[in-house]
């Protein structure tokens, strides 16, 4: 059932009474919030993904198989940027101006965005394991497969909360939406124990493995193509925290913890679609040189003479 609460005005600060676990919580915006730093990361991934994009949409050589997997990931991180910067621009304001709707909305929007980036990188993983170490390159079919059910299956994730199993609601300092794991219930904690296993344990078992037999088939003649370390440590550490976070929420009371504290999770995954377009992006010659035909017109009309 949606959320009838509006987010409150910032005199709601000055309670300083601890809800019962499984009540609502009392939100608040504070001064000094993470505005900054999350209005920052925010940007720069938004940049880098759609100089990303665009580099995809304006060179030919990028419009294979294995960069469509890399370009739903980039789709994926510029919509957790938007995300953020929605939730900067409120945390600027102190308050959520968009409503109980409004908050539903901007928790599935950024969760839907936040499982096709995870899936994306196990995709993109499996994609180069299957392009460099064996025999059959990877066809369009497939990748187009790949990608329609990465975002499938986000899509039904995210939009269990709004069915019931699971709930969104206000973040500790209302300004922004996502799971609410204060309730800490039977319902919270079969959805989270599902969804984490099929949208974070299984992807990033894929991505692991997937980067270690490429370790193992071509560190013996030659240096891997591709980064093998920084995708899976990247969800690891960026998704990571959310899941200890959610995962303490299932076993004691969440709202112990300080609400500035509670946020630390969120501005580290706010910073994963900025390292995803470094690595991704910057860190493939091909996309590098996409990019940069995109910002430079005399470099894009001489590749074209050539």
């Amino acid at each position: 059932r949606w959320s009838s609460r509006a987010a409150p005005a910032p005199a709601a600060c000055r309670a300083s009474q601890r809800p019962r676990r499984g009540r609502s919580r009392q939100l608040c915006s504070q001064p000094g919030g993470p505005s900054t730093p999350r209005s920052r990361s925010a940007l720069s991934g938004l940049s880098l993904n759609i100089l990303t994009i665009l580099s995809f949409c304006k060179t030919p050589e990028l419009r294979t198989p294995s960069h469509l997997l890399v370009l739903s990931l980039a789709l994926a991180d510029s919509g957790i940027s938007l995300n953020a910067l929605v939730a900067a621009t409120s945390s600027l304001l102190r308050r959520w101006p968009y409503g109980s709707e409004g908050c539903q909305a901007h928790g599935f929007q950024g969760f839907v965005t936040a499982l096709a980036s995870i899936c994306s990188s196990a995709a993109v993983a499996w994609g180069r394991y299957h392009h460099f170490c064996t025999r059959s390159r990877l066809d369009w079919n497939t990748a187009v497969s790949l990608v329609f059910f990465v975002w499938l299956s986000s899509a039904f994730w995210a939009a269990l909360p709004l069915l019931g199993w699971g709930h969104y609601d206000y973040e500790p300092l209302g300004t922004c939406c996502t799971l609410d794991y204060s309730r800490g219930d039977r319902n919270f904690t079969s959805f989270l124990f599902t969804m984490a296993f099929f949208n974070f344990l299984l992807p990033l078992f894929i991505t692991v493995v997937s980067y270690r037999l490429m370790e193992q088939k071509l560190g013996k003649t030659s240096r891997p193509p591709v980064n093998t370390v920084l995708p899976a440590r990247t969800l690891l550490l960026g998704w990571g925290p959310y899941a200890l976070l959610y995962l303490y929420a299932t076993i004691a009371d969440a709202t112990s913890i300080s609400p500035k504290l509670q946020m630390v999770p969120a501005l580290i995954a706010k910073a994963v679609p900025t390292v995803n377009a470094m690595n991704y992006a910057l860190g493939s010659e091909m996309v590098h040189r996409g990019i940069w035909q995109c910002l430079s017109p005399q470099r894009r009309e001489h590749s074209r003479e050539q």
